[in-house]
């Protein structure tokens, strides 16, 4: 018999890992995914939103590393208050996109802040609706039991 408790775990361990918490070393890497998102295509507006998550302590980014290729190729930014996370920029690399990125990175988010809601701005928000409803057909197939 298959021990699901063992293998969910190492799966959850995996995605940890790809999940990874910015630090100076990746600002070029963030910088260039985040010049992706509309909003932030103008350089002019692109470094102050990008030193507003290095200097806000409520403001954070977290980046996505393809396990095959071993590159950072998707990004989510977020604010953070107490009981809820306001994701206001995700990035995916184009060739990277329509792969399921973005639900992995919502998923990392959630394992990252378990007690916090996750909410999204005008842009984010249809993202994160289609996750929600992916949440809750998941969990809905796990109390009929058919996985």
């Amino acid at each position: 018999p298959i021990d699901w408790t063992l293998a969910s775990l190492r799966e959850s361990e995996k995605e940890i890992e790809v999940f990874i918490s910015y630090n100076q070393s990746y600002e070029k890497i963030a910088m260039g995914l985040l010049s992706y998102v509309t909003d932030l295509k103008n350089v002019a507006r692109l470094k102050p939103e990008m030193e507003s998550y290095i200097e806000n302590v409520d403001r954070k980014l977290f980046l996505w590393k393809d396990e095959v290729t071993d590159n950072i190729v998707a990004l989510i930014g977020v604010e953070i208050s107490e009981a809820m996370v306001l994701v206001r920029h995700i990035a995916v690399s184009p060739s990277f996109r329509n792969e399921g990125i973005v639900h992995r990175l919502l998923d990392g988010l959630q394992q990252h802040y378990p007690t916090s809601t996750i909410n999204g701005t005008l842009e984010t928000a249809p993202f994160i609706a289609k996750w929600n409803q992916k949440q809750l057909n998941r969990s809905d197939e796990e109390s009929s039991g058919s996985l």
